[in-house]
C-alpha cells in the first residue's frame, strides 16, 4: 500500500525539523542528559520485555515516524512441506484480519497519507508503517492487525496465486537474482538454501492452513522486535506490552545452515554470462565478518562514484589485463546469523567468461599471498565506514540496522563503536579472510551461454 501523500519519500531523519506552532527547542525541554553524553536524547533505547519481545527506538523529533515489526520468520524457517509460504505471507500483508477488512486497512492507512509495507529476507520478515507523527495511533492499529490477527481466508489466499506467478516471472527476468538464488541453493544443504520465491511445484498449493501454521510457529514474542523512529520509547513499550505479547515461547528454532558447496549452471542464449564463485565466510557480527567486509572493498565492491570506473578496484585492474572485452566484476559478500558467503561476481561476454572469472579469483589469491598495502587497507576501511554511515542517513537504513541488531542480540551497537571495530581490522585479518576463500570449498552459479565458462573444479 502506498500513501496518497507520498509519505514514504520522507527518508531523511529531520533532526532539526520543527512542528507547526512549536519552537525548535520545545521538544527538548526538561530532558536530562546522561553524564558524558552531549546528546543523549538521540541515543537508541532498547528494552527486552519479560515475554522476550525487544523494543528499540530513536526519538529524533522528526515530523514523520517510521515503525517496524521485525520477526525471525524468513524463508530459512520453511520446511519441505511449506516451501514458498513466506512468499505468500509477504503478499498477504493487506488481507482481511480479525480486526479490519482489507478495504479498511488500505483506506485507513491512505487516508492519513501513510504507507504499510512488508519485506522479507532469508532470515527475517519486516512489517513497516510510515506516517506523520500525529497519526501514529491510527497506523499502529493496522500494523498490529496484520502482524497478530491474521485470518488468511481461503478465497483471499487463493487469489494470491496470479501475483505469485508475476513475482516469479519478474525474478526470472533478472539474471542477477537467478544467479544469487541458485548460488544459495547450491551452497547449502538446508535452511539458507530455501528460495525467497515460491517453488514452481508449490505455486497454488500453499493454502491458509500453511500460513496459519507458519505464523503459529514463528510469530512469537520472543522472535519479534518492535522498532521505531520518531516515536517516544515509553509509548512504543506500552504498545509492545499490550498488543504484541501474543504468544510465549521461542517458537520454531530452525535448522542450522550446513554449507556443502557445489555448482549450478543455467544455460541459455543470452549474450552476457553472469557467474558467482564463492566460499563460506563468517557469521554476521563477528570480527571475521568485518575482515571480509574490508576485503570486499579492497577487491572492489562496486563503484564509489555514480557511473564511476572503479579505478582503484583490484578486480577491475586484474580482469582488464585478461581481456579487452567489456566486463563488470565485483566482490560478493553476504552474511547470516550462522554462516556467510564471500567471493566474486562477474558479468562478461561469452568468449571472455573464462578469462574474467579466473582473473578475478586470481586477485583474491594475490591478497591471500600478501599483495595488499597499508594504503589499500586504509582506503578500504574508509570506504566501508562511509558506506555504513551513509546507509544510516536514511530512515530505511537506520530502522533496518536497529531492527536487525535488536532481533539478533537484544541490544544496539552504536555507529561509533562499529567504526572503531572496522579500524581494528589489520592486514593479517584481511589476508586470513582471503586465505579462507582460497582454501575453502567453492560454490559456483552461472547463467548465460556457458560454452566458454569453466566448471568450478577448473578454476
Amino acid at each position: 500500500m502506498k500513501g496518497i501523500r507520498g509519505i514514504s519519500q520522507l527518508s531523511r531523519r529531520f533532526y532539526a525539523a520543527t512542528r507547526k506552532g512549536q519552537s525548535l527547542a520545545q521538544p527538548l525541554t526538561g530532558l536530562k542528559l546522561s553524564p558524558g553524553a552531549a546528546h543523549s536524547f538521540q541515543d537508541v533505547h532498547v528494552t527486552r520485555l519479560p515475554s522476550g519481545l525487544v523494543i528499540a527506538s530513536l526519538e529524533n523529533y522528526s515530523p514523520a515516524s517510521k515503525i517496524g515489526v521485525f520477526i525471525k520468520a524468513g524463508c530459512r524457517y520453511e520446511t519441505p512441506d511449506n516451501q514458498g509460504v513466506t512468499h505468500l505471507l509477504r503478499l498477504a500483508s493487506n488481507l482481511t484480519t480479525k480486526g479490519a477488512s482489507a478495504f479498511k486497512i488500505c483506506r485507513g492507512v491512505e487516508a492519513v497519507g501513510g504507507s504499510l509495507s512488508v519485506t522479507s529476507s532469508r532470515e527475517n520478515m519486516v512489517y513497516t508503517v510510515d506516517c506523520l507523527r500525529d497519526d501514529i495511533d491510527t497506523v499502529m492499529e493496522y500494523l498490529i492487525n496484520v502482524t497478530t490477527a491474521q485470518e488468511f481466508r481461503a478465497w483471499e489466499v487463493s487469489d494470491l496465486t496470479p501475483r505469485v506467478k508475476v513475482d516469479k516471472a519478474m525474478a526470472a527476468n533478472s539474471e542477477q537474482t537467478v544467479v544469487v538464488e541458485n548460488l544459495h541453493y547450491a551452497a547449502y544443504k538446508n535452511a539458507l538454501s530455501n528460495s525467497l520465491y515460491c517453488p514452481d511445484h508449490m505455486v497454488g498449493n500453499i493454502g491458509s492452513e500453511h500460513l496459519h501454521q507458519f505464523v503459529q510457529n514463528n510469530f512469537t514474542s520472543a522472535r519479534m522486535a518492535l522498532v521505531g523512529l520518531g516515536v517516544d520509547h515509553t509509548v512504543l513499550k506500552q504498545v509492545g506490552e499490550q498488543f504484541l505479547n501474543i504468544r510465549s515461547g521461542a517458537g520454531s528454532t530452525g535448522a542450522k545452515a550446513q554449507y556443502r558447496g557445489g555448482e549450478i549452471r543455467l544455460a541459455n542464449n543470452n549474450s552476457l554470462v553472469h557467474s558467482a564463485v564463492v566460499s563460506q565466510s563468517a557469521a554476521v557480527g563477528s570480527s571475521e565478518a568485518l575482515a571480509f567486509s574490508v576485503l570486499q572493498h579492497i577487491l572492489g565492491g562496486g563503484p564509489q562514484v555514480k557511473r564511476g570506473s572503479c579505478a582503484s578496484s583490484k578486480l577491475i585492474q586484474g580482469c582488464a589485463k585478461a581481456t579487452a572485452d567489456p566486463f563488470d566484476v565485483s566482490a560478493f559478500n553476504t552474511t547470516y546469523s550462522d554462516s556467510g558467503l564471500f567471493g566474486v561476481y562477474t558479468i562478461s561476454q561469452v568468449a571472455a567468461a573464462g578469462d574474467v572469472i579466473k582473473a578475478a579469483v586470481a586477485q583474491v589469491k594475490a591478497v591471500a599471498d600478501g599483495a595488499v598495502t597499508a594504503a589499500d587497507l586504509t582506503r578500504a576501511k574508509a570506504q566501508l565506514k562511509a558506506q555504513f554511515l551513509m546507509s544510516q542517513e536514511t530512515s530505511e537504513g537506520l530502522l533496518e540496522d536497529m531492527g536487525a541488531q535488536a532481533l539478533a542480540n537484544g541490544s544496539y551497537v552504536s555507529s561509533e563503536e562499529i567504526s572503531k571495530n572496522i579500524d581494528n581490522v589489520s592486514l593479517t585479518d584481511v589476508a586470513n579472510a582471503a586465505k579462507k576463500f582460497v582454501s575453502g570449498k567453492k560454490t559456483m552459479a552461472s547463467s548465460g551461454n556457458l560454452i566458454r565458462t569453466p566448471f568450478v573444479d577448473e578454476i
